[in-house]
């Protein structure tokens, strides 16, 4: 089974994420912030991660650099959640290393059409 993390500080995109991806037949956990999520990581790595911008402690560019230099730490897909169309925020998350990008709020429709584009469907 294909295991997600998802990364963010609100408990309510947690959930409405959590609920997404397990009907997508993903194993999920949670993580709201950074250095939480790289913690997460260490232990076992994630085949994709979900990854909001503005996070407490570590925040998401952050994460995701830090992720990348992890052994391993190249394999998860991660989508980046962008709460605004900011187009060069987006543009630094995939700098980043981030792989594809979605933008709050999603849904159901707009979480599947992002794993089919990062090979996750």
């Amino acid at each position: 089974m294909r295991h997600c993390l998802i990364v963010d500080d609100s408990s309510v995109i947690r959930k409405v994420a959590r609920r997404i991806l397990e009907d997508f037949e993903f194993s999920v956990s949670e993580a709201e912030d950074g250095r939480a999520a790289l913690e997460a990581c260490q232990r076992s790595m994630p085949d994709m991660i979900l990854l909001d911008w503005h996070l407490p402690v570590m925040d998401g560019l952050e994460f995701l650099a830090s992720l990348r230099q992890m052994d391993h730490g190249n394999q998860p897909k991660v989508v980046f959640c962008a709460s605004e169309a900011d187009v060069s925020q987006i543009a630094r998350a995939l700098r980043a290393g981030a792989d594809e990008y979605i933008l709050k709020p999603f849904d159901r429709a707009a979480v599947e059409v992002k794993l089919h584009e990062v090979g996750m469907l």
